[in-house]
């Protein structure tokens, strides 16, 4: 009998009885997996901050894994043979792919064959040594706009008003993004300076279409409680024209490697990794789930405000 990965919904029966004090013997016979099954599971995808098992942490880490371990692994060795053969004749890896394609051998495109260099390279390999100029960082395709007109009138920080680096008031806030193991799905985070408030929103992507549209809904909920938003420099935040034409809402931008500029931001991130931890995929937390973490961090008594929480002075509790 084949062995099956275990599926989300697996997942989620194991979280559901494990939280009842249900033993893992006995979940793996309510679903029909031998127990050594459900033992390795629960600890190698549980939580490293609290050690609880939690099925759409635990998908995500499933997932991104198997995308790292997935890399080129449809290709036999003797197919990857064929492709080093190539290589150490020194011929770029767009003509590799070209001749085996042409000579009916394989079908590869050049950036598997670079990402599989890469890799090598990161393993201590020394493939990279046939290619006739060593690359530097990969770089993402795409994105070729020109950013001197999109940056152009920007507002800085320096341009704040005195006010918002006293958080004297109720309205200024912070906006950064935090993205998973794929680096496309992740959330937009934005947190009130004086009161510590949290709104976090899932995107689909990380566009400035996508980032424009939650940070207006979250605008348009608290419509009397935005007068700014410092956001950090990342392309997504560029929309800055939209938000400010559609709400009373002022955009300014941190200096570039600066984050320190965005303190506040940059501690609820730090928070979030407690619910969504480095490594993990995004790609199966949904806006509910965004709430429900937003509502732990707005409900947590805090010491600068002498243990009050963030919800109780945002909503004037």
């Amino acid at each position: 009998m084949s062995y099956h990965q275990l599926s989300q919904g697996e997942r989620y029966i194991i979280a559901f009885c494990l939280k009842r004090g249900i033993s893992k013997e006995e979940v793996a016979k309510m679903i029909g997996r031998h127990p050594s099954t459900i033992y390795r599971e629960v600890e190698r995808n549980r939580t490293k901050h609290d050690g609880w098992y939690r099925a759409w942490i635990a998908d995500g880490y499933a997932v991104a894994r198997r995308r790292r371990e997935r890399r080129g692994s449809h290709f036999s060795q003797n197919e990857w043979d064929q492709v080093l053969e190539l290589l150490k004749r020194k011929l770029s890896p767009e003509q590799i792919a070209g001749q085996l394609k042409i000579e009916h051998k394989l079908s590869i495109s050049h950036e598997t064959i670079y990402q599989y260099i890469h890799d090598d390279r990161q393993h201590g390999g020394e493939l990279f040594k046939n290619l006739r100029t060593k690359r530097g960082k990969r770089r993402k395709r795409g994105l070729r706009h020109n950013r001197r007109d999109i940056y152009a009138d920007r507002r800085k920080i320096d341009e704040r008003p005195g006010y918002v680096e006293q958080r004297s008031q109720i309205g200024d806030w912070e906006g950064d993004t935090v993205y998973g193991a794929d680096k496309h799905h992740s959330i937009v985070t934005l947190v009130e300076r004086k009161t510590g408030y949290a709104i976090i929103k899932k995107i689909s992507a990380r566009t400035i279409t996508e980032v424009n549209r939650v940070v207006l809904e979250a605008i348009q909920a608290h419509p009397w409680k935005f007068r700014s938003i410092t956001f950090d420099n990342g392309f997504e935040f560029m929309g800055y024209r939209e938000i400010e034409r559609r709400s009373n809402t002022k955009c300014y931008y941190a200096n570039p490697y600066h984050s320190w500029e965005r303190g506040t931001n940059e501690n609820l991130n730090g928070l979030i990794r407690q619910y969504l931890p480095k490594g993990s995929c995004m790609n199966q937390v949904s806006q509910r789930d965004c709430d429900w973490i937003a509502g732990e961090l707005n409900c947590r008594p805090r010491k600068r405000h002498g243990y009050r929480t963030p919800k109780e002075l945002f909503y004037g509790f």
